[in-house]
């Protein structure tokens, strides 16, 4: 799993339309990765938009925003054109990259337990080293936890 200070490993996940998203595509800007469970469900709407309607102020930072979760890529092809996402929704159906970051993990929910994505963002800086992480991210409030990170980190 990699930790705070360390080189994150490349790697490559499907993206809508086909395309493969490599994590040196972002070299040279800081790169925000958010985890989540599920498309179209309400918490997962809601970090998704919160990151659309501040993708500007990324981007006027040197930052990008990537979203990953197990849902295939079909999935995540209505869910990004629903919402209007500006920004790539990364398909990790073999969780390879959410156990590189240790967010797939055993969940209970309603007494069942299950495996999958525990909510989680990351913060890597302009050479794809991780300089900060949010894990068991509560949804309000956290792209604004997120904005400040961006903004601190030089």
């Amino acid at each position: 799993m990699v930790e705070i200070g360390q080189q994150v490993p490349e790697f490559s996940l499907p993206a809508v339309g086909g395309e493969e998203i490599k994590l040196s595509d972002y070299r040279g800007k800081k790169l925000v990765i958010y985890f989540y469970p599920k498309d179209m469900t309400p918490g997962c709407t809601q970090q998704a938009c919160d990151f659309r309607d501040s993708e500007s102020y990324f981007t006027t930072k040197n930052a990008a925003v990537i979203g990953i979760s197990a849902d295939d890529v079909k999935s995540h092809e209505k869910f990004g054109a629903k919402y209007d996402l500006p920004f790539p929704l990364l398909s990790d159906t073999e969780h390879q990259v959410s156990d590189l970051f240790g967010v797939w993990q055993l969940k209970k929910n309603f007494g069942k337990e299950y495996e999958g994505i525990v909510r989680s963002t990351f913060l890597l800086d302009e050479e794809g080293r991780l300089i900060r992480e949010w894990r068991k991210v509560k949804v309000e409030g956290h792209v604004d936890e997120v904005l400040q990170a961006v903004d601190a980190s030089k």
